[in-house]
């Protein structure tokens, strides 16, 4: 029942606090109670204001009182993202006709790196008993089943009952406990005004004012049966008066009707129903600028290194190599063509960054998911990309020979300036050829720049940029420095296949990340037409130009088209018969029976992510790890759009790939482990959640 007291009954339970004389901090021999029930985590009975049922009384005040264990806990009527609330069952009462249970105001706590509200130490529920004869004796029975948790959880039930016969009195000692906690269940809809809410983007905004001021405030949600909400940003004004927050949403009943907000403060709580609108509230009060502008120079310099270390990873290397073989060819060149260069390829990677920033903040103002390489789970982009480097590696390979019109070639040989595209289009390239791989703190800069605002977006991806440009700029800065690299020569020929092959390789790896977006027969489709197309361009048979560029349009139109339109596959299987499929809301459930989880969060198109199964994950003994008995492995597939794996990462700080995390009895919250595992940093993780 969510009945909640009025003022008035309030008032009435606080006149009989005050007739407390004694401490009323443990169940009491002498006081009006049940029988104590007792477990390992917690002491519960039945107490009454009451000694006995006076002459022609028609209520009888009395609580369910609930002692936990040092460090257990139990939930509130809205338990958060897991938990269960307390149910009792009164069918065995005599003389009752109804109880009214009320719910005093709740506290935050964090589990299983889950935002769960509820109880702690002490708590009375208080219970206004209506009797069905007045004045009669009356026995009170109730079945009690609840959930306590700690760093595991545990199903609890009992009974409780209490006689009361026919007298007069009251006892003071449970007439002051009953009080005390009465006093914390929330008023219904009094002292707060200029209510509003609304649910975009995946978060909850809600504003409000309260007619006096409240401390330390803290403000829970409730909207349906199955919504849950993330840890919030709360922001009150110097008067303590205006209120607003923002809750990342983690779920969402699509079922309910009312939003109903619980504010809590230091002396009093309120509860009030707030209509939900299409227009959130803008903060009205910053964070502290000294500080906001401290972590933003931070992140600056994270995203600088995470982007310079970009540079070493597979995805980046064969651009690399493509821009050294350019490089060669400029040696010759003056420095400031040198220069003109390697400044168009920095161009060409912080063009892209800017696009990809554009885009991202364009579809997080549509609510959609945004994240560090989710262009790969794009088959349109896919296709393209297959295309761009299928053709790309056939040229380098020496299949054709792209020819320009003569008249284009002599103007761009007169000009000082040419060449200036293509170092532009391999900076672009090499930015794009990135994005699958996540790099040491990559993911703690993208996850910044995502979780602030437009400008936080764009200064994260400019400086990733930069950080990735860095080995381009080194020769920008200095040009002389080309004089360093080996003469040109008939060598360059085989350094040109070997590139092309490392190319077309990329273009594998891209084909089976498609298979994995589309499925198996669109995938070849694609493959059979990018294979026409470049037979179509390098056959020896003079075609002519625009008959051959139609018929190569034709046959990208096709591969562009039909991953679209054919249904897609199905969730690759794991081979390891350890690995499970991803369930957040069994998390809790597999550490409260004592078992270690450990969750990885993957993608196909992540090439870090590969590399970490290949070199930790599939070593032997971290495979024997994984697979123990106590042990449970959670597969989270990212390789499509799935928004419960990125509303997951977004509540973990994320916002792209790799994320491995290790739950256990002794790590509620999750031990999170970095971008590139290592075999000690997995058995030391698994471990420590463990207690071992």
């Amino acid at each position: 029942m969510r009945a909640l007291l009025d003022k008035r009954e309030a008032q009435g339970l606080l006149a009989a606090g005050a007739m407390a004389l004694v401490s009323l901090s443990s169940f009491s021999a002498d006081a009006a109670q049940s029988d104590v029930y007792t477990s390992p985590s917690l002491k519960g009975a039945l107490i009454t204001a009451q000694d006995g049922i006076a002459p022609g009384a028609t209520t009888v005040s009395a609580g369910l009182h609930l002692e936990m264990a040092e460090g257990w806990k139990t939930y509130w009527r809205s338990p958060g993202e897991v938990g269960l609330p307390p149910e009792l069952d009164w069918s065995a009462s005599e003389n009752v006709a109804d109880v009214e249970f009320q719910y005093p105001a709740p506290t935050r706590f964090r589990a299983f790196g889950i935002e769960n509200f509820g109880y702690s130490h002490e708590v009375v529920f208080p219970l206004q008993i209506t009797l069905e004869d007045a004045g009669k004796p009356a026995r009170l029975s109730a079945d009690v089943e609840l959930l306590v948790c700690a760093d595991t959880c545990i199903p609890d039930s009992f009974s409780v009952s209490l006689d009361l016969p026919e007298g007069v009195g009251i006892d003071a000692d449970a007439a002051g406990l009953i009080g005390t906690y009465a006093a914390k269940v929330p008023l219904e809809g009094e002292g707060v005004q200029n209510m509003t809410a609304a649910i975009a983007d995946d978060v909850l905004t809600v504003a409000f004012q309260t007619n006096n001021p409240m401390q330390d405030i803290d403000v829970f949600p409730e909207y349906g049966e199955i919504s849950a909400f993330g840890a919030p940003d709360i922001r009150v004004d110097d008067n303590s008066k205006e209120v607003w927050a923002a809750f990342p949403v983690l779920g969402l009943d699509e079922a309910a009707t009312e939003l109903r907000l619980t504010v809590t403060g230091s002396e009093t709580a309120i509860s009030f129903p707030v209509e939900l609108s299409d227009n959130p509230a803008t903060p009205p009060f910053d964070i502290a600028p000294a500080a906001q502008g401290s972590s933003v120079i931070l992140m600056v310099f994270v995203a600088l290194l995470g982007g310079l270390i970009l540079n070493v990873m597979p995805c980046v290397l064969p651009v690399l190599s493509i821009k050294l073989a350019s490089a060669l060819k400029m040696r010759d060149k003056s420095p400031a063509r040198v220069r003109g260069g390697f400044l168009a390829t920095t161009l060409g990677v912080l063009a892209f960054m800017w696009s990809l920033a554009i885009v991202l903040v364009a579809m997080r103002a549509m609510g959609q998911t945004v994240g560090w390489g989710l262009q790969f789970q794009s088959p349109v982009f896919l296709t393209i990309m297959l295309f761009v480097l299928g053709l790309f590696a056939a040229n380098m390979v020496g299949l054709f020979e792209i020819q320009l019109p003569q008249s284009w070639t002599t103007r761009m040989a007169a000009s000082p300036n040419s060449g200036y595209f293509g170092d532009f289009a391999t900076g672009a390239l090499a930015a794009v050829l990135a994005t699958p791989c996540s790099a040491p703190f990559l993911g703690t800069a993208v996850a910044f720049a995502l979780a602030g605002n437009v400008s936080d977006v764009f200064l994260i991806f400019t400086a990733l940029g930069v950080g990735l440009s860095m080995p381009y700029l080194l020769f920008a800065v200095n040009p002389a420095l080309i004089k360093a690299l080996p003469k040109p020569g008939a060598w360059m020929d085989k350094v040109k296949v070997f590139l092309g092959l490392l190319l077309a390789g990329t273009a594998v790896w891209l084909g089976t990340v498609l298979y994995g977006v589309v499925g198996l027969v669109p995938t070849l489709i694609v493959a059979v037409a990018i294979g026409l197309a470049i037979v179509i361009v390098a056959a020896p048979v003079k075609i002519a130009g625009l008959l051959k560029t139609g018929a190569v349009a034709a046959l990208f139109a096709v591969s562009i088209v039909v991953p679209q339109t054919m249904a897609p596959a199905a969730a690759t299987t794991v081979q390891a018969s350890y690995w499970q499929p991803f369930d957040r809301a069994e998390i809790p459930k597999l550490v409260a029976d004592g078992k270690t989880v450990f969750v990885d969060v993957t993608a196909d198109w992540c090439l870090t992510c590969k590399a970490n199964k290949k070199i930790v994950l599939e070593r032997q003994d971290i495979s024997d790890a994984l697979g123990a008995e106590n042990v449970v492995a959670l597969i989270a597939d990212w390789t499509r759009q799935d928004e419960d794996i990125a509303k997951y990462l977004r509540s973990n700080g994320r916002y792209g790939v790799p994320f491995n995390i290790v739950y256990g009895p002794h790590a509620p919250d999750g031990i999170p482990l970095p971008e590139i595992l290592t075999p000690n940093l997995v058995r030391d993780a698994l471990s420590e959640a463990a207690g071992s």
